[in-house]
């Protein structure tokens, strides 16, 4: 029942220790290598840690600025050695901490009940939570997704999805333990297209935004080749597209011939051998979709919560819509409640909140089902996100629009890194873009801005410039979702700056604090 964390980047002592805790009935708490050091502090405190396994100086770097509020940690342990710390007494490395008995331990096994661990959701509001989640909710989680994922003993999944994140946790470690698959630890997300050179995986598993940054670099490539080379990659995207829609056949001879010329050399260069890629975290873009499933990539998408340990469906190999998120998992319970917001319940819903009772009682109803916040329709067993019920902008005339949707719509423009629609109570729309660096000196130099002069970057011909840009990506939304004013910005949003979570996701609670005077501005006279 003792609680111990982990905070180290993907690789086998992450789950060399895991599996050893779990083993042992203790609770693993994983946490962030790239979180803040004050979220830090307030999960190990408000879990009650008493052993921290970190991977050496970086993080003992980030500790050092919180270790007063550490009392209650026991003990620190490094996997790489350290030089000896004042700061750090309670810091032993591995390989002095462990002790090798020749009588072995006697084996025990956790009740399935019991606490297994304790994942703090980053919320982009308000402090983590601590996720309760027993050994039965994991398991039956993990049994349930390896009949609904075609994941076999052949393959090999690259993991760099932190393994703080019970996607990655789950489809990305558990199942292929179950399923005798083989995983590869990529360098970092900066390395990842070496990596899927090198490595050569047939399955990869990420959130929108990494298959989203892929799909702006292939376009941004193919707006610099010539008509007749965009002419070809068009055409093979639309024909793999119909392939797919026909269920594999069509194409004529035009598939070989477009499949040799584009499609393979595309695939070529995410290491030539992916026969899989699942998509869950957030909503996916149905244009980033189309475009890899029309190169061939069988892209699927799935969803879920932390909460529900965390897969709650996902698309069948012989049943995909990537417009919607799948099927319920065997076993998994759904219904659209008030609202349109989808209801789950299941063996993998969690206990509750570590420490917070009226949370738990605000998220789960007394007959057991959870209340997920996404609204969605369902047609054919299918579920469709159509959008967040907290992120709804309701502008001054009582026209609702949902951001997300219409973040995820501008950033498919390569020159867009990032966007947050704002209008909250407004006559209109408005949004902040952070600019793709290089893409934005390419485009602003053949425009014939001067993008070595900072005041171009929000001056007037540039704003119109980039709304005009906008605009196009947002056709297909109503009349009242355009958007009127922008403020451009060349410095990303990250998660040191605590404009990001962890898992990637925009704070924009803080995003707008931080840029409150530029909203003001974007309003002025309305």
């Amino acid at each position: 029942g003792d609680r111990v964390a982990l905070m180290l980047r993907n690789c086998p002592q992450w789950i060399f220790f895991e599996q050893a805790a779990l083993a042992m009935g203790l609770v693993v708490v994983p946490l962030y290598t790239d979180d803040r050091a004050e979220n830090v502090s307030y999960v190990l405190q408000d879990a009650g840690v008493k052993l921290l396994l970190v991977e050496g100086d970086a993080t003992l770097l980030k500790l050092a600025s919180i270790r007063a509020q550490l009392q209650g940690l026991l003990r620190v342990v490094s996997v790489q050695t350290c030089e000896p710390s004042t700061d750090f007494s309670r810091l032993t490395p591995l390989a002095d901490w462990q002790i090798f008995d020749e009588t072995p331990s006697v084996a025990t096994t956790p009740d399935i009940d019991a606490l297994a661990t304790l994942v703090y959701t980053s919320g982009t509001t308000g402090r983590p939570k601590g996720v309760m989640l027993s050994h039965r909710n994991i398991l039956f989680n993990a049994d349930a997704a390896v009949q609904q994922y075609p994941i076999y003993c052949e393959d090999l999944l690259l993991s760099f999805l932190p393994l703080s994140h019970m996607f990655e946790r789950t489809l990305g470690c558990y199942i292929p333990m179950m399923t005798g698959s083989t995983v590869a630890f990529a360098r970092s997300v900066q390395d990842l297209a070496e990596d899927l050179i090198s490595q050569q995986p047939t399955i990869l598993i990420s959130v929108p935004r990494i298959y989203e940054r892929v799909y702006n670099k292939i376009q941004a490539q193919v707006a610099n080749k010539s008509p007749f080379a965009q002419s070809l990659f068009h055409s093979a995207v639309e024909t793999g597209w119909q392939r797919f829609q026909n269920g594999g056949s069509g194409g004529g001879l035009r598939w070989p011939i477009l499949n040799a010329l584009v499609a393979k050399k595309i695939m070529n260069k995410l290491g030539g051998r992916l026969r899989l890629a699942i998509c869950g975290g957030a909503p996916l873009s149905g244009e980033v979709a189309k475009t890899f499933i029309g190169l061939g990539l069988n892209l699927i998408q799935g969803y879920g919560l932390t909460e529900t340990s965390p897969v709650i469906s996902g698309n069948p190999e012989n049943d995909n819509d990537p417009a919607s998120v799948g099927v319920p998992l065997p076993g998994v319970e759904i219904k659209v409640g008030a609202n349109d917001e989808l209801l789950t319940r299941s063996p993998s819903v969690m206990q509750g909140y570590w420490n917070n009772p009226e949370a738990t009682q605000a998220m789960i109803d007394k007959d057991g089902w959870l209340h997920t916040g996404d609204k969605v329709r369902i047609e054919n067993n299918h579920i469709y996100i159509t959008g967040r019920l907290k992120e709804i902008i309701v502008l001054s005339n009582g026209e609702k629009i949902p951001p997300a949707d219409m973040e995820m719509a501008i950033t498919l423009d390569p020159m867009v890194e990032q966007a947050l629609v704002i209008g909250e109570g407004k006559p209109y729309l408005s949004v902040i873009v952070v600019l793709e660096s290089e893409t934005w000196k390419v485009e602003a130099e053949t425009q014939g801005f001067d993008v070595s002069d900072p005041s171009v970057l929000n001056s007037k011909p540039v704003c119109k410039w980039i709304l005009e840009r906008i605009a196009p990506q947002l056709k297909d939304f109503p009349g009242y979702a355009k958007v009127r004013a922008v403020t451009l910005l060349d410095t990303p949003w990250n998660i040191d700056d605590g404009t990001m979570t962890p898992t990637m996701k925009l704070r924009r609670t803080i995003i707008m604090e931080k840029n409150k005077h530029d909203i003001e501005k974007m309003y002025k006279g309305h």
